[in-house]
Formats: C-alpha cells, structure tokens, sequence
C-alpha cells in the first residue's frame, strides 16, 4: 500500500517523518518516500453501539503508525521536542494520546499504533 499524507506545510511534515521519528527514506527528486514498514487497512463506520451507547464521528481517514509501547515512544519522541496535545488515556481499543505532526495535522497514539486523523471527505 502506498499512503499519500496531503499537508499544508509539506516540508515540516516531510521533517518530522525524517527527522524526529528516523524513517528511511528516498529522495524521489524532492519528493521524499517513506519506508514505513507492514500495514493493514481497516473500515469503521462512523456511527455504531458500544456498550449500551450509541456514538458517531464524522467521515474522515486516519493513518496508524506502529509502536510496540506507547509509554516508551512517548519518552523518546518528547526527548526529541515533540509536545502531546493530551496525556495517555485507555479509550478501549487501547491506550491513546494525541501529538501534532508539524505542518500537518495531529496524531492519536496507541499501545499498538499512532493515528493520524485527516480532513474530512464529504
């Protein structure tokens, strides 16, 4: 699967893939590609019942990044100056926080992965 990230600074987000979170790469003529190892792809909807309640979400994709610790890349990615816009929280599926990506946007992280939220589609 090749993933497209669209930013608005594509520079700062292309740096902090490079940079803060070390992921090789090459150069395409400016165009840097990421090699960012396994991925699956998974279908939500954006209303379902769990546990008694009903809940929504707007339509939108997110991008999950592997960690094996959240605790751990937590430590290491803020030893590298990166600040998370709110602390871990178990949310049911797994622990989360959530961190910006310069230029781009901001990042959920899980015990097992770190969600990118994008714009909406409609």
């Amino acid at each position: 699967m090749h993933t497209l990230v669209y930013a608005d600074g594509a520079e700062a987000a292309r740096a902090f893939f490079r940079d803060v979170l070390g992921w090789p790469h090459v150069d395409a003529g400016g165009w840097l590609i990421f090699r960012t190892g396994s991925s699956e792809l998974g279908v939500h909807p954006t209303t379902d019942e769990h546990g008694g309640q009903t809940w929504s979400t707007h339509q939108h994709h997110e991008i999950s990044l592997m960690c094996d610790d959240i605790e751990e890349a937590v430590a290491e990615l803020s030893a590298k100056g990166v600040h998370f816009t709110r602390d871990i929280r178990d949310d049911g599926f797994g622990l989360t926080t959530k961190l910006p990506v310069p230029g781009a946007g901001r990042c959920c992280s899980t015990s097992r992965c770190i969600h990118w939220r994008t714009t909406s589609n409609r």
